[in-house]
């Protein structure tokens, strides 16, 4: 551990290479050379040679895609691309994408190439990937450019032997990969649970699942019936946005149109709730309330029939989409009397629509329990590099 102030040591450092002294204080143009990328917009085709990077293929990591025979800026492996241009407060500015292999990446404008000479490849894209130095450049008013000297003169620190280089890349990198791993099995599990709604739940023009637990397969047809017919719906009550607090110890949670809101110290309801968000962009969208809390005017209520598991009602409501059935444009927006006319089957023993719900309850856990351990792999991976890295201005 490093118990000096103003030494250039990281607290955290591998045993062999304690003894190794202080890093060495650098700017990426001492150990990096520099490119700008080219055009590409009138060479994009459907499926070509070469995949074209531009911002929106840095910021999904990868996932979306344009395509060209056309290398006007080829990417070669050990690389570093890094987004210069974004809107105010952009997720994608600075963000930087590693080059796995040669010849199978071109470069688009408002990218940059970025190609160690005497740094670790890996290393500096941990270091330069969304580095304060960059982002101190946006003012979250207008569009930010990077320029090539912003670039070239960003300060970093990097340890004077190579070897230590490598091996700090190499840990990081394997986190990285056990963090791809568990975001592979959520995606999976994701996956999965589509498909299970699709095959419990009838699909428009069948009376019966496609999928159904034995013990309810000679329960005859799903029951056609609305909406309005099965549940109440109710908008909930205003709450000035002075009465919403950021703190849970300020009272009941608050959820409006879009979900959760903060807190209140009144309330609404107690129990199980679905709540349909129906004002804005996002109304349609569905949230399970549990325990005391209060709903705002911009989410609908709904209280089930008896005969109906109110759970299982909230699967129903996802599968809807009710977003497709908002009006207006400027504001978009659902009305409770629309609502009410949905039509759904529904099945007419309730030990089935319970043993459903709880199914997908299961895997909803499962879903839940993923993602914290992501974000919990992500918090590990911060506070080591914060540990395994030196301050700039120690």
């Amino acid at each position: 551990m490093n118990k000096e102030t103003n030494k250039l040591i990281p607290e955290i450092r591998f045993p062999e290479f304690v003894n190794e002294g202080e890093w060495e204080k650098t700017t990426v143009s001492q150990v990096a050379e520099y490119e700008n990328g080219k055009a590409h917009e009138q060479d994009i085709i459907a499926q070509g040679k070469y995949v074209v990077v531009n911002s929106k293929f840095i910021s999904t990591d990868g996932e979306v895609r344009k395509f060209s025979n056309s290398a006007n800026c080829l990417a070669k492996k050990n690389e570093i691309l890094m987004v210069l241009s974004d809107v105010p407060n952009g997720r994608a500015f600075a963000k930087c994408f590693y080059v796995g292999k040669d010849d199978f990446y071109t470069v688009n404008q408002r990218i940059c190439k970025i190609t160690p000479v005497k740094a670790d490849g890996k290393l500096l894209l941990y270091l330069l990937n969304r580095n304060q130095f960059f982002l101190a450049f946006d003012d979250g008013v207008k569009q930010t450019n990077l320029r090539n000297e912003d670039v070239l003169y960003c300060p970093i620190i990097l340890p004077k032997n190579p070897n230590e280089q490598q091996k700090i890349a190499s840990c990081l990198s394997s986190l990285d990969e056990v963090i791809a791993a568990h975001n592979q099995k959520l995606e999976a599990l994701k996956a999965h649970k589509k498909g299970l709604m699709q095959n419990l739940f009838p699909q428009e023009g069948e009376t019966v699942p496609k999928y159904r637990f034995k013990e309810f397969v000679g329960d005859g047809e799903w029951v056609e019936k609305t909406l309005g017919e099965v549940c109440k719906m109710q908008a909930g009550k205003f709450v000035s946005a002075s009465g919403i607090k950021d703190n849970f110890m300020e009272g009941f949670p608050c959820y409006g149109g879009n979900g959760l809101r903060g807190y209140t110290k009144s309330f609404t309801h107690s129990g199980n709730y679905s709540l349909i968000g129906r004002q804005g962009a996002l109304c349609g969208n569905v949230t399970f309330a549990d325990g005391t809390f209060h709903a705002t005017e911009h989410a609908v209520v709904v209280t089930p029939e008896n005969y109906i598991d109110k759970v299982w009602l909230y699967y129903v409501l996802v599968l809807l989409n009710l977003n497709q059935y908002a009006t207006g444009q400027a504001q978009p927006g659902l009305s409770v009397s629309n609502l009410e006319k949905l039509e759904l089957r529904v099945s007419k023993n309730p030990k089935e629509q319970q043993k459903i719900a709880s199914c997908l309850s299961s895997l909803d856990d499962l879903i839940t329990a993923q993602v914290e351990k992501i974000e919990q792999l992500k918090l590990h991976k911060k506070g080591l590099m914060q540990g395994m890295f030196p301050k700039i201005n120690e």
